[in-house]
């Protein structure tokens, strides 16, 4: 039986997680380990993509291999690591997920073993079906085959998910699993580059829950 509602897939960082202002500073220490310029959180969401490792290779100006980023990512993730506290949810994140008549679930690229307990503090768990975060020991790789994963460990097939999530990477998730998404302003993506995207693209989290059952 087809369900009533698509499961949706919520992303975390930057989505339900509101840490722009963490991930920019983060991102900063790591650069002026190897001389690099500091960036705006505007220039961020303009130039931010995945995997990292380009990214950090076009704000540096020079290649990064896969040691050199090993090194960066620990940077950033210590510093992440020490102002996550300081960190509050998206304004309307609870009201969003509340009004969700379905399934949910969350994926994240960060540290699984740090995401759940994470997760856990700020009340959210009782909300998802499963909470599966980033298995490894580096980031900064595209979203597509985690989300695979999960969707497998939940049995579900990808055309019946919804993700919302806040880059373009989670979009290319979504359509690769054929699946749909609904894009989240809010956070690490310049708008324009998410509205010249084609999916559909919410101010808010709420808009976005109504969005994603406009899809199902």
């Amino acid at each position: 039986m087809t369900p009533a509602h698509p499961h949706l897939v919520w992303d975390w960082n930057g989505t339900l997680l509101n840490d722009l202002s963490l991930v920019v500073a983060s991102t900063n220490a790591a650069f002026a380990t190897v001389g690099g310029p500091t960036v705006t959180a505007d220039e961020h969401r303009v130039r931010f993509r995945r995997p990292v490792a380009d990214y950090y290779a076009e704000v540096l100006g020079q290649a990064v291999d896969d040691e050199q980023f090993g090194r960066l990512d620990k940077i950033f993730h210590d510093a992440y690591r020490s102002g996550l506290t300081t960190c509050e949810l998206a304004a309307d994140a609870r009201t969003a997920m509340e009004s969700w008549p379905g399934g949910q679930s969350l994926l994240s690229m960060w540290f699984h073993e740090e995401l759940v307990p994470t997760v856990h503090t700020y009340g959210l768990t009782p909300h998802f079906l499963r909470v599966d975060g980033l298995r490894g020991t580096v980031g900064g790789d595209r979203k597509a085959e985690s989300l695979r994963r999960h969707l497998d460990e939940l049995g579900l097939d990808g055309t019946s998910v919804v993700l919302i999530g806040d880059s373009l990477d989670d979009a290319d998730a979504a359509t690769a699993v054929g699946g749909r998404a609904v894009l989240y302003t809010g956070g690490f993506t310049d708008p324009a580059r998410l509205r010249a995207s084609g999916h559909p693209v919410a101010d808010t989290l709420t808009e976005a829950v109504t969005l994603a059952r406009a899809l199902g």
